[in-house]
């Protein structure tokens, strides 16, 4: 049913058309570029990944996945993956314009994801530390009571184990569909970092873009060394809701990476490719 006979103008025999293989075809044209959200200059993909998803125009670093953040932080063949057995409850029957349950249901089965934390132990430089890192493309890395878990459970293992802890952060903020069961998860999760600073043991975060809500507010400032990738958002509120709010004009680069050094929110800004040899670096002098 999907096939469409089209006349040339010779008035050749037709020919048949396969609709979804003409549809693949444009799609795969299409994603050859992608623009930079930045300086919205129009980039070809494979050049952008070649330059580890970093824009070769404005230096702007893409959102990568994990698989691909693991890849470029983590010594080859030295990472394995610790609570993926856990999964996400609709707590409150929850519904908004679909409900809660069948947008989860949704997301895992277009990403191949339970929940947005994927939390391991690897090697940098071969020093051991564990990581949670947030996963952006399963509803934003919102801080539900599965990422809450998870993370805690990371900093609890390095409590027990003395294992520096790092966490990558990408996330929207709080995840309302699950009310006041994913507010808790930020003191849930200050607590356990608290016990592991008690221990001194280091306490790493890398702050990518974007990084707001509950996210920067607990997990995202505690950092013993906060790190962030260059032009990163990072922030509480969006920057329209508090131009809306106060009602002034915001300053220029307001709430990116630069602009928090600046004002010494942040200890640093570390290009992708510098990551793992300044890690390590660090590690080498405070574990």
């Amino acid at each position: 049913m999907g096939l469409f006979r089209k006349k040339d103008k010779e008035k050749k025999p037709y020919r048949e058309i396969d609709i979804q293989k003409e549809i693949k075809k444009a799609e795969k044209e299409e994603s050859l570029w992608i623009k930079c959200s930045s300086c919205q200059e129009l980039l070809y993909i494979k050049e952008v990944e070649r330059n580890q998803h970093v824009c070769l125009k404005c230096f702007y670093h893409f959102p990568i996945s994990v698989e691909n953040r693991v890849a470029l932080t983590f010594d080859k063949g030295s990472f394995i993956e610790l609570f993926n057995n856990i999964k996400p409850v609709d707590f409150l029957k929850f519904k908004d314009t679909k409900p809660y349950k069948a947008r989860l249901l949704e997301t895992q089965e277009t990403t191949g994801k339970s929940d947005a934390m994927f939390c391991g132990k690897g090697k940098i430089g071969g020093i051991e530390v564990l990581t949670a890192i947030f996963d952006f493309s399963f509803m934003g890395g919102s801080l539900g009571s599965v990422v809450g878990e998870k993370i805690t459970r990371i900093l609890e293992e390095g409590a027990d184990k003395r294992l520096p802890v790092i966490v990558f952060c990408s996330s929207g903020g709080a995840r309302m569909q699950e009310g006041i069961m994913s507010l808790m998860q930020m003191s849930k999760v200050a607590g356990a970092i608290y016990r592991l600073k008690s221990l001194k043991v280091p306490y790493l975060t890398v702050l990518t873009d974007p990084t707001l809500g509950g996210v920067t507010a607990s997990m995202g400032m505690l950092g013993d060394i906060i790190i962030a990738e260059p032009k990163a958002m990072i922030g509480f509120a969006g920057p329209r809701v508090i131009k809306e709010t106060i009602k002034e004009d915001l300053p220029l680069g307001f709430q990116r990476a630069e602009y928090l050094l600046e004002h010494g929110m942040i200890d640093m800004i570390l290009p992708r490719k510098e990551l793992k040899q300044r890690l390590h670096k660090i590690l080498s002098l405070i574990t």
